[in-house]
Formats: structure tokens, sequence, C-alpha cells
């Protein structure tokens, strides 16, 4: 089972970049006739139940879909939001299910913690560092876009664990209403479009650096441009795609987040006529 203190967000992703302006004019659809729900739970413990003692703080936003008229897509689709912000340990639980056991495996993950601390507050030529056992865990999720039988959220995380600093992450979703499951990459772009679009990509990325050689990012944190491809880990709009590496993924922690979007204009000979964005850009 995967680690319950892993990487994670709580405050709602800026999404502004995918709403960047754009030479294409389209025609804004009604949204999908989807229902959507919430559960929002804080929990806070101190080790072994003294307040006097640090403690975890976990908080968790979770909005799901509830209601749409064809059940077994809808199932679908709870199961893979369900599974995206929670882990596949958890995807055949329902929403509220889900939400009640991870609480519990975070906590009780971190009630493991109190026989060390315990044998830190029994040395009594040392004072326990307080701040290496306070932990904290903020998630959350945000639907970004939610037309043309398409949904895009993305699951946001931020915790700490002791360290220098704290770990940020956010994950991208895009789902196909028509059939409940995940858009990926090769649905949407013709073959072998991965270095024709990793090319792209830097170039945008440089160009958001101001750097006019994308080698010159390699010297600003950025770890070998040559490395630096489609990851699967992008939204869609009305106007484009929008890319997002995390932290340590293509730059060093200090970078942070690096966001690109794409216009369909620019990438429009890489895309399939017939994928299921396609409404999108044929508007």
């Amino acid at each position: 089972m995967k680690t319950y203190f892993r990487k994670c967000f709580g405050a709602i992703f800026l999404l502004g970049i995918l709403f960047s302006s754009c030479n294409i004019k389209t025609q804004k659809s009604s949204e999908n006739p989807v229902g959507f729900d919430s559960i929002h739970v804080e929990k806070v413990y101190h080790l072994l139940d003294n307040p006097d003692n640090p403690n975890c703080d976990l908080e968790i936003k979770f909005v799901f879909p509830n209601k749409y008229e064809n059940k077994e897509i809808l199932n679908s689709l709870r199961k893979q939001f369900v599974s995206s912000y929670f882990g596949e340990d958890y995807e055949q639980l329902s929403p509220e299910e889900a939400v009640q056991k991870y609480t519990e495996d975070y906590l009780t993950a971190y009630k493991d913690l109190e026989e060390d601390y315990k044998t830190e507050l029994s040395k009594a030529d040392e004072t326990p560092v307080g701040a290496w056992y306070s932990y904290y865990e903020m998630s959350s999720n945000h639907i970004s876009f939610n037309q043309d039988n398409i949904i895009c959220y993305t699951v946001s995380f931020e915790n700490y664990t002791g360290g220098a600093h704290g770990a940020h992450a956010y994950n991208h979703h895009v789902l196909n209403l028509k059939t409940g499951q995940p858009i990926a990459e090769e649905e949407i772009f013709i073959d072998d479009y991965q270095d024709k679009l990793a090319q792209i990509l830097v170039n945008h990325i440089a160009e958001q650096n101001n750097v006019s050689d994308v080698k010159e990012l390699e010297n600003i944190g950025f770890f070998s441009v040559d490395e630096i491809f489609p990851n699967g880990n992008f939204l869609v709009d009305e106007t484009g795609i929008t890319y997002s590496f995390n932290e340590y993924e293509i730059a060093a922690y200090v970078v942070g987040v690096t966001n690109v979007h794409l216009p369909y204009e620019e990438i429009r000979p890489l895309l399939k006529e017939d994928s299921p964005i396609s409404p999108l850009f044929n508007k």
C-alpha cells in the first residue's frame, strides 16, 4: 500500500493559465449534465493524545460526481475520481468510504511515530526536535472544464513530514463522459508525436523563462532539456492543452511547478481529427 505521507497539496491550483488569451474564437458550450457533491474533512491528532505534543493536521476537500443519467458511466466516473485522489487501494470504495478509510489510515500511520517520540522524550540529555514530528497534509480537487462530453479536474496535494520543506503535486485528469474512462495522449495526438510536441513544450518553457537558447534553461535550475517530454499530466479546454510538470520532474525544487499552455492553433498538425477532444478545436 502506498505511503500516506505522499506528495500532496491543499490550496486550489491556480488555473488562470488555462484561460490565457488566444486567437481561436469559440462558442461556449453548455456544461455536461453531471451533478457533483463534496466532502470536507479536517482532523488534528497530537502524539500520545497530548495537546502539548507535536501533531498531524489532515485536511481533505474532495469533489466527486453524484448524478448522471447513465448509472454505469456514473459509477465509472466515481471510481476514477476516488482512485485519482486517494490511490488505487481505495478505488473500489464509495467516495464516503474512501474518505473515511483514508483518514483512518493517515492517522494510524502518524500514530506509528509515537514509539520513536517516546524514545526521544526519555533521553534526558537531549531535547526532542518537535518540528520533526509536526506533519500536515492538505488536499483538494477542482473541476476546471466540464463541456463537450469531457470533464477535466486537478487533484492538488501539499504535505510536510519533517525535513527542509514540504512537497506539492498537481495531477491533472481528463475523462471521456461517453465512456467514463480517462483520455490518454495517444487518443489525442497522431502517431510519433512525442518528439515534435516535446520541442514545442521546451520552446514554450524557454520563452516563459525569458531565455533565447533552450540550453540556458539548464543554468536556471532545469535538468537536461533533451529529457523533457510530454508526461501525460495535462488538461484541455476550448483554447488548448495545458501540461504541468511537478517538482523535481524536470527542474530543481526551487523552480516549482512548470505549467505550459499550448494553443490548438499551434499544435493542430499533431492532433487527430477524430479524437475525443476534436469538438474543442473544430468549432
